[in-house]
């Protein structure tokens, strides 16, 4: 019942961590517009370049990242120091972050994709992991141009990467993966009519 308790409190910690939209607070500090009423209307790292520079969205980008990463490795040792094994639960911890990503309590759920955020949860099983699917994203992107393409790509290899890799955590990464895919359903019907935009850094494009 204690570790039930606790994994609940840390689901919600996750959560609520993933609701504090980087995007907007920066483009906020800076003076620049709500990213969720320009470009692609994404408060996400791949909007903010299209409003600002790379600088900037790199930023939101490391941010999103650590939104996941932080309660997923907080909650991996602390199941450690308790001498407890959970990866279960650590997905639903990575799931919950994605989801206040996704819908922010604190800017009306009205959120990203969680790309950024799903690697972030991701990390912790392993910085080779982390390194493949960067590189996988980046392949798919710089090949396609789609953004939301390789991050569908990614999301979808994910799973796979971690069975070769660690696969105690392959039933978490699903969990995130059909999280990410479901978010991207939009994309994959602008991907397959043809109406899909392309990686941009002019304003008012949609992706």
């Amino acid at each position: 019942m204690v570790m039930l308790l606790l994994t609940l409190a840390m689901i919600i910690a996750a959560y609520l961590i993933g609701s504090i939209s980087s995007a907007i607070l920066i483009c906020k500090m800076l003076g620049l517009p709500d990213p969720r009423t320009t470009g692609s209307h994404n408060p996400g790292a791949t909007n903010v370049l299209r409003i600002s520079n790379k600088l900037t969205a790199g930023t939101v980008l490391f941010l999103d990242i650590l939104k996941g990463t932080i309660p997923v490795w907080g909650a991996y040792f602390l199941y450690a120091f308790l001498g407890q094994k959970e990866p279960l639960y650590l997905g639903f911890i990575g799931v919950a972050a994605c989801l206040g990503h996704m819908y922010p309590i604190f800017f009306g759920f009205q959120g990203g994709k969680a790309v950024a955020t799903a690697l972030g949860t991701l990390l912790p099983i392993g910085l080779g992991l982390g390194v493949l699917l960067m590189i996988t994203w980046g392949i798919v992107a710089k090949v396609s141009r789609y953004s939301s393409l390789a991050a569908i790509v990614t999301v979808s290899i994910a799973p796979l990467f971690v069975l070769l890799l660690k696969p105690l955590y392959v039933y978490p990464t699903l969990m995130l993966s059909g999280l990410i895919i479901f978010r991207h359903k939009d994309n994959i019907v602008r991907l397959l009519k043809g109406t899909e935009s392309k990686i941009s850094t002019k304003n008012n494009v949609k992706a």
